[in-house]
């Protein structure tokens, strides 16, 4: 297994070839506890019973793995809040999307630009992929996002998922890339655990690192 990738307080990216971003948390700002506040205002007082950032029911994993269709899920939830619209529930599950970080996005171009082979990594779904989409497309085009990485991989098309290892081992085998080369960066410490068990090199971003500074000792 991997040791994360610090020494004495500082990174050591010794050997580091290829880097796999995950995205929400990374670099899409986003509010897991938007979705427990609106579904509570619904009348669904336990949200977070049914959805975390570290657990969830079955029926989340089969979305994020593309397993079951968006018009099933969306009546799955509407069935804990029959009383409401199905268009207050749409925007309850949406509302955990907030905004693109571009300077992020930029940050990641630069390491490519530099001869990193550069990846992204999501557990998504299709219903937030088509909204973040929109959203990234209005902020800088979604071409122009899309370009500062060599793949773009997310959970519901490949049907895969993080945090199992074989998730991490198919995403190398697919591009050739030496798991002890490669860098993954999460913001979730059970993802990061998950692709250490893998082999690769792993950061927990948490919410007081900027990812910048963390990086910038890639790109001096």
């Amino acid at each position: 297994m991997a040791a994360e990738a610090v020494i004495e307080g500082r990174m050591n990216f010794s050997g580091i070839r290829n880097i796999i971003f995950d995205f929400g948390g990374v670099l899409f700002d986003i509010d897991y506890h938007a979705p427990v506040r609106a579904f509570r205002l619904l009348g669904l007082g336990d949200f977070e019973g049914l959805y975390s950032q570290a657990a969830q029911r079955p029926e989340f994993d089969l979305l994020e793995t593309g397993k079951i269709s968006n018009e099933d899920f969306m009546s799955f939830l509407h069935a804990f809040v029959p009383h409401v619209r199905r268009d207050q529930v749409d925007h309850a599950w949406n509302c955990i999307l907030l905004d693109l970080w571009p300077e992020k996005v930029e940050l990641v171009r630069s390491l490519r630009s530099q001869g990193y082979r550069t990846f992204l990594l999501s557990n998504t779904n299709a219903i937030h992929a088509a909204a973040f989409e929109r959203m990234i497309d209005a902020k800088m085009g979604l071409e122009s996002f899309r370009s500062a990485f060599e793949q773009i991989y997310y959970s519901h098309v490949i049907g895969l998922k993080k945090p199992y290892p074989e998730t991490f081992l198919e995403v190398c085998a697919w591009n050739g890339l030496a798991p002890a080369e490669t860098l993954f960066i999460d913001d979730s410490v059970q993802h990061v655990e998950g692709a250490r068990q893998a082999g690769l090199q792993g950061i927990h971003l948490r919410q007081d690192t900027e990812l910048d500074r963390l990086l910038a000792p890639l790109l001096s």
